[in-house]
């Protein structure tokens, strides 16, 4: 087993807050300590080391490819270190912010509700929603600009590095106007909506569940619009441009529409929650909802 060096954390806190300011003033500012005490920390650490971190000379300050490796290493501990200590003062009194990633139609159908109920019952988070796509929210998740998202299942494009649960269950419908499409005692083949004008949403999640469905009874889905809101889907739908694919919990918008029936019965589907490993109390707190 390999020796720990007698080194203090105060020393490698020093050497990170000069490696990434490149200044020992800076340094002295973010630690509110003098200039003096930070050239003499270097100065120790290098001894104890046995190894020049810096180049110094009066005009900037260098990291040597010494200290270029140790920062490498520090960064990392230094941040987690930082998110330790953030976790543990929201803890007390939850606050913080809650950072969330999903479509504006799982948004406006399924999560307004916990919204509401969080920010009723924790007002001092803040909440911050990030609008995408399904595959977009995969994205924030992956970058860590989100703490988890709420996506439509399946989603090729989750990283099954991330914690993932369903939280609800539903089922995609296709609704028409009855006037445009009089099908109300029908049940359609795949094979019959092709002669029929689809509206779809464009590269989504639902796109790619819906061209799949078609491509598995080999046929080739050619939708007559393709549009990036569930809502405007709708929209055109109601005035009697086409069937629209949609998913039933939009139900309470669907007035003067009527669900087509198949003749093969659609698989449902979920909304899946996928979150980062590392929460904030906010967050836990926010899972708790579908946990319950």
């Amino acid at each position: 087993m390999e020796k720990i060096m007698d080194i203090s954390l105060e020393l490698y806190k020093v050497f990170y807050y000069v490696a990434s300011s490149l200044s020992f003033s800076e340094a002295s500012k973010q630690l509110y300590i003098s200039q003096s005490a930070v050239s003499q920390s270097i100065k120790t650490l290098e001894k104890k080391l046995g190894r020049t971190l810096f180049i110094r000379n009066t005009k900037r300050v260098l990291l040597t490819a010494e200290g270029e490796m140790l920062l490498s290493h520090i960064e990392p501990a230094i941040h987690l270190i930082q998110k330790g200590e953030t976790l543990l003062s929201e803890n007390t009194t939850l606050q913080g912010q809650l950072r969330i990633g999903a479509s504006d139609t799982i948004c406006r159908y399924f999560l307004i509700p916990y919204l509401q109920r969080f920010h009723k019952e924790h007002p001092d988070v803040r909440i911050r929603v990030t609008n995408q796509t399904s595959i977009g929210c995969a994205q924030l998740l992956r970058d860590g600009q989100v703490d988890f998202i709420v996506t439509n299942s399946p989603n090729s494009h989750l990283s099954p590095a991330y914690p993932a649960f369903p939280i609800f269950q539903f089922q995609d419908v296709f609704v028409a106007n009855p006037s445009a499409f009089p099908l109300q005692e029908r049940a359609l083949t795949f094979q019959e909506l092709m002669d029929y004008p689809i509206l779809m949403l464009s590269r989504s999640t639902t796109s790619e569940y819906l061209y799949s469905l078609f491509s598995n009874r080999r046929l080739k889905l050619i939708p007559e619009v393709e549009l990036s809101s569930n809502d405007l889907l709708i929209d055109l739908a109601r005035i009697g441009l086409g069937i629209a694919f949609v998913p039933d919990y939009m139900l309470t918008e669907m007035r003067d529409l009527f669900c087509l029936s198949l003749q093969e019965k659609l698989p449902p589907r979920q909304l899946l929650l996928t979150r980062q490993e590392l929460l904030a109390p906010a967050a836990q707190k926010f899972l708790e909802y579908f946990h319950s």
